[in-house]
């Protein structure tokens, strides 16, 4: 059996952090790209995937370096990666408009890629990933927030009935009291003269709805409001 070698080869640690470093820029600009066009998958998301694949692939280089059972080593390690991918999608859920848990599956892929780096001895590269990863979860999630708003997606639903009401009114009134409108699906029920929307919507700026249901109920006859995740 090889024995680890605990000398520090510090261009070995330059070249891993290049590398890692690297993996970052490219998870967050994918990130961007995903986000400006309004998908699940976030800056984080994508960072952490990134990061993972790289120590796994410096992981990989490194372990036939210092072990003479090539083989068995890159077995170990394949099993771990697919196992963990079994893991990680049950945390992956569908809640009302929302994506939940993408960066959850994500941590969990992560740390076993710096599990399994600590136990072949990268403890630099593994503290490097970790710093980076504390780092991602911290201020791109305030990134995230303050350009990409619609990750905070809800569904706003409004019941109205002796339809028609004003349509027009109702969205401008909306808007007006700073509610940002995605996208809008109407029903309109004849038997009952009853209208139904349903609106995706951001209302991160708002604090109180109450005001905003009180001039809804000026605009027509409101039974129903309510907002989903």
């Amino acid at each position: 059996m090889g024995t680890l070698n605990f000398t520090v080869d510090w261009n070995f640690i330059l070249d891993c952090t290049i590398k890692i470093v690297a993996s970052v820029v490219c998870g967050f600009v994918l990130g961007m790209e995903r986000k400006s066009r309004n998908q699940a998958v976030g800056i984080r998301t994508l960072i952490l995937i990134c990061v993972s694949s790289t120590l796994l692939s410096i992981l990989s280089i490194y372990i036939p370096s210092i072990s003479q059972k090539t083989a068995d080593s890159t077995r170990v390690i394949a099993g771990v990666v697919s196992g963990i991918g079994f893991l990680g999608g049950g945390a992956i859920l569908r809640q009302g408009m929302n994506i939940k848990g993408l960066t959850s599956a994500a941590i969990i892929w992560t740390a076993a890629a710096m599990g399994l780096a600590l136990g072949a001895g990268l403890y630099l590269q593994t503290l490097i990933v970790l710093a980076i990863v504390e780092l991602t979860l911290i201020l791109v999630e305030k990134l995230e927030h303050k350009f990409f708003p619609e990750i905070n997606k809800k569904g706003l639903h409004l019941v109205f009935e002796n339809a028609p009401v004003d349509m027009d009114r109702i969205k401008k009134t909306l808007e007006t009291s700073g509610i940002k409108i995605y996208d809008q699906n109407m029903t309109r029920d004849l038997t009952r003269s009853t209208l139904i929307l349903h609106y995706s919507i951001n209302l991160s700026s708002m604090k109180d709805l109450e005001p905003l249901v009180q001039k809804l109920q000026t605009i027509g006859k409101l039974t129903e409001f309510s907002i989903t995740d």
